[in-house]
């Protein structure tokens, strides 16, 4: 109770002020509000590209990189969600001016503005596939109070397009956030634009090298757990390191990377030293993907973006019932993932071992995830973008 009152101040406050700030001139802009850089940075790129006058304020959450920001060097930068109040009124004056609002997660300010009537909000998501439900799908909704899900569902009414991929992430959405087919933009997102550009894959695999010199000739297994409720304090996992370190031996080496959500490390490392590094810090995944040989993971959405390069992926699903109830998984996630499904450390290792995996389910799970993802995705919206400005 007190906690949804607090909220509608805010918003209310929000609202206010936005609409205050509405009162200055609409500029040829673009507004980004992000909480991931992958998608955004080749954005920019294409941005600048195609129309270098063209005027662009970032809106940057905590987790974005310095190496981002650093390439952003002629480009507004602004901390958001932040207790500064001059970045707070900053930010409120770029969200109400721009022509293009783009966002890449849930940000419920949304909930509290009305933009003018020229104004598009893009989703560009922060993923390329789903196999967990979130929106107003996420079973964990139902225990939100009415008022809550009314707010969630007016940020959903503000994505005036939403970038996808497919048409089965197209018919997601639609059902994640009560809006209709109309206002999927199948352009691809532009994080997997990476993956087709060669040169880039070889430049990110030569630095990997440079900086990790004795993990050169090792097998690379990334292990990658989707976030789970109540995780934020706890980074413990299911996985027998130790079992894994005398079964597999020093020919593999075992990448973690928690999500972003969880801040404490693991001591996995320091046990583990000539077997495990935590790079969990790592910002862009998809460079880590290009190195790995084997992806573990289990309801993250990478599988959709590493199927690009047809290597092995194995889903270390060990909690599959309860998190089908208590978060809500995709109808038949069992037959939509293109690797084997695995319980315990014992399986995960025998299929390493084995290294017998499926490469026609993984190009053909690619294939119908990735339809509008083709090495052109960041062009497509950008074109689509500057069309919609110059008209």
């Amino acid at each position: 109770m007190l906690r949804e009152a607090a909220i509608s101040c805010y918003l209310l406050l929000f609202k206010l002020f936005f609409t205050i700030f509405k009162i200055f001139p609409q500029q040829k802009k673009v507004t980004f509000v992000i909480s991931f850089e992958e998608n955004a940075i080749y954005l920019y790129r294409e941005l600048r590209k195609q129309d270098p006058s063209l005027k662009l304020a970032f809106l940057c959450k905590s987790s974005v990189s310095g190496e981002f920001k650093n390439e952003l060097k002629d480009t507004k930068i602004i901390p958001f969600e932040t207790k500064n109040i001059l970045n707070w009124f900053v930010s409120l004056f770029h969200l109400s001016t721009g022509r293009f609002v783009i966002v890449d997660n849930y940000f419920g300010f949304l909930a509290a503005v009305t933009f003018k009537k020229n104004v598009e909000c893009i989703q560009i998501w922060h993923a390329a596939g789903a196999l967990k439900t979130f929106g107003m799908q996420d079973r964990s909704i139902r225990y939100r109070s009415d008022s809550a899900k009314r707010r969630f569902q007016e940020v959903y009414d503000k994505f005036h397009k939403i970038v996808v991929g497919s048409d089965e992430m197209a018919s997601i959405f639609r059902e994640a956030f009560h809006v209709p087919s109309q206002r999927m933009l199948p352009t691809g997102f532009p994080r997997t634009d990476f993956f087709y550009d060669k040169e880039a894959r070889d430049a990110v695999v030569t630095s990997f090298y440079e900086n990790y010199p004795m993990l050169a000739g090792k097998k690379l297994i990334l292990y990658a757990p989707t976030y789970r409720d109540g995780q934020l304090k706890n980074s413990e996992f299911h996985l027998d390191i130790k079992q894994m370190q005398q079964k597999l031996g020093s020919s593999y080496f075992l990448l973690i990377k928690l999500h972003p959500a969880v801040k404490t490390k693991t001591n996995y490392q320091e046990l583990y030293p000539d077997f495990v590094g935590d790079f969990s810090s790592y910002k862009r995944i998809n460079e880590l993907l290009v190195v790995t040989d084997y992806l573990i993971t289990d309801y993250s959405s990478l599988p959709f973006e590493y199927s690009l390069l047809k290597k092995p992926i194995i889903f270390f699903s060990y909690d599959l019932a309860e998190y089908r109830e208590q978060r809500g998984l995709v109808k038949d996630y069992e037959r939509i993932v293109p690797g084997p499904i695995v319980f315990n450390t014992d399986e995960m290792i025998e299929l390493i071992e084995a290294d017998s995996f499926d490469e026609q389910a993984i190009k053909e799970f690619s294939s119908r995830w990735n339809r509008y993802s083709n090495g052109q995705s960041a062009k497509k919206l950008v074109e689509y973008i500057l069309n919609q400005i110059n008209s």
